[in-house]
């Protein structure tokens, strides 16, 4: 078997094209809440403690010596994209809870109780038993 038929084999797996298909949607998704916390949550958030804008949060620490441009600590991206990442996380654990709540198998329908003739029965059965003894 050749190099190429390998790879195609390898390459047309269902497991290889539906993960694939995970990360690109994954990076559209990712796109989505990035949007979403930078465009939607980040200004009230920001707005609420006083109008901040998280995106401009910074502290200059100098200047560099090789060129002269000036070295920018950008926390208030940092923060972004903390807020992007527990947005995702928080998503995906829901998704994966409601996902698991639909695998688990309904529960097993309880015996029947037994009728109570069918009970009365036994006990007399039993009690002749002994009584043979």
């Amino acid at each position: 078997m050749g190099l190429a038929s390998e790879f195609k084999e390898f390459a047309m797996k269902g497991n290889v094209v539906d993960m694939a298909v995970g990360v690109i949607i994954g990076a559209a998704f990712g796109k989505i809440v990035s949007s979403l916390v930078g465009d939607v949550v980040m200004p009230p958030l920001g707005l609420a403690i006083g109008g901040v804008d998280f995106s401009d949060l910074s502290v200059a620490l100098g200047t560099s010596a090789a060129s002269g441009e000036p070295v920018v600590l950008k926390y208030g991206l940092f923060l972004q994209t903390i807020f992007d990442f527990m947005l995702i996380a928080l998503v995906l654990f829901i998704a994966i809870r409601a996902i698991n709540k639909l695998k688990k198998p309904p529960p097993a329908p309880a015996a029947a109780a037994t009728p109570r003739q069918e009970v009365l029965l036994q006990e007399i059965r039993d009690l002749l038993a002994r009584q043979q003894r």
